[in-house]
């Protein structure tokens, strides 16, 4: 067995020292060490994205990243974007154009949406449909979740004040 480590991450604004085996996931530790399971067990070999998180503002799989890589960078789960009784703009957004089913993709889309907006304030639909191609959802067909996205980021802007909802039409709103 290996030797434990003893290393700080930043998760959330929080410091937390841990003692970790250099082989735990960054997923593991968030989840069973810090206490954080917002941040989703999926595939656990990066392709579906339910365990999306910031890392230096950055979107990047949980699963695909050791603990020990994560020391000294700025880490982001969904539990900093708000509450149930709170939830920031996006997760409002969500919820109100029905951009989550199942529930159990929305973590990461949510942080996935907060790095592309950050990094991306004006996207296209085109752009927003590419971005988020990345996580997989097998219950909403994307369309909704494009909605809040760019009813965030008009909202952001001062562009929206309301719903951007548009009427739906499966053909053209696919995204993958």
């Amino acid at each position: 067995m290996s030797e434990k480590q003893l290393i700080v991450l930043t998760v959330n604004d929080a410091e937390y020292e841990l003692l970790v085996e250099p082989r735990w996931t960054l997923l593991d530790v968030l989840r069973h060490e810090v206490g954080l399971t917002g941040t989703h067990v999926g595939c656990e070999h990066g392709v579906c994205g339910a365990c999306t998180i910031l890392v230096d503002g950055e979107p990047v799989r949980a699963c695909l990243m050791y603990a020990v890589q994560a020391e000294g960078y700025e880490i982001r789960t969904v539990e900093a974007l708000g509450t149930p009784e709170q939830p920031n703009d996006l997760q409002q957004a969500f919820s109100e154009h029905h951009g989550l089913q199942c529930g159990f993709c929305t973590p990461g889309f949510l942080m996935l949406a907060e790095g592309f907006l950050a990094q991306e304030p004006a996207p296209t639909r085109e752009g927003i449909r590419e971005a988020m191609s990345a996580n997989l959802c097998r219950c909403t067909g994307y369309q909704t979740i494009v909605d809040a996205i760019e009813e965030t980021a008009a909202r952001r802007r001062g562009e929206a004040s309301g719903p951007v909802a548009e009427p739906l039409d499966p053909g053209k709103e696919t995204v993958g």
